[in-house]
């Protein structure tokens, strides 16, 4: 490193109350700029759906009484979607699904190094993004009607007949191995990032804060109180409807 890369910056106060400024090597993309990319509901919701998804996994291989717990980690993570699709729409910039939506053109040019960084989700982790949550839509969905023709049931077996029941539970046995799959490569990807690229990703989704070369600070998502309030109002609707379903539908 120089001794003009060695030095670094004063930064300066900015959005939010952070601070931005150079933080880095200048390259030719700019400045590194601190950043916020992800608010705290964001951050909460992958957090709580990488230890439902974890819990979901234990408890199924643990068997016996401990598929209570499969249902319930099923049930949190339908929550969690439910919620996720709704801060798709009504969340702060990044985390909106117009802010990264599926471009697999894009996602092509980006792994050929032809597109140009942009903050938030890269066109490739917005595929990923979205074939996980459709992994999962598809996994607690078929969890609902699904039976181990021994002592557990969905909460919406009695909806479906036999034979349907039956289907949805080989599609959801299926399917958990394509959910593994994806996780496994999403960890890849993240460890690519980090030694390779030499670009963490776990850091920025702890504190919310990413240094992004040529960005500014209005480049920054809104993490504020209306927004972690909203967040908080949609995850107990979120929880009601999961709810609902789970427990009332199956009445009707």
């Amino acid at each position: 490193m120089s001794s003009k890369q060695a030095s670094l910056p004063r930064s300066t106060p900015g959005a939010n109350g952070r601070r931005s400024g150079s933080y880095g090597p200048a390259t030719g993309r700019g400045r590194a700029t601190v950043v916020r990319v992800w608010d705290l509901p964001t951050r909460l919701f992958h957090w709580a759906l990488v230890a439902c998804v974890i819990g979901s996994l234990v408890s199924i291989n643990i068997g016996g009484n401990a598929v209570g717990w499969h249902f319930r980690f099923g049930y949190a993570i339908l929550t969690l979607l439910l919620f996720r699709v709704a801060w798709g729409f009504v969340g702060p910039r990044h985390a909106r699904f117009a802010n990264f939506p599926p471009n697999p053109a894009a996602a092509w040019r980006y792994l050929r190094g032809r597109e140009p960084h942009r903050v938030g989700h890269s066109p490739l982790g917005a595929l990923s993004v979205y074939a996980l949550l459709l992994a999962l839509a598809v996994q607690v969905v078929t969890g609902l009607f699904a039976n181990d023709a021994i002592m557990w049931d969905g909460p919406l077996r009695s909806l479906v007949s036999n034979s349907t029941s039956d289907r949805l539970t080989a599609l959801h046995q299926f399917n958990r191995v394509v959910v593994i799959g994806l996780v496994l490569l999403h960890l890849a990807a993240i460890a690519y990032y980090r030694f390779v690229r030499r670009d963490a990703l776990v850091g920025p989704m702890l504190t919310g804060d990413r240094e992004i070369p040529g960005a500014t600070e209005q480049d920054s998502a809104r993490d504020g109180l209306r927004e972690r309030l909203l967040g908080l109002a949609l995850a107990a609707a979120s929880a009601a409807i999961v709810w609902a379903v789970v427990t009332k539908l199956p009445a009707w």
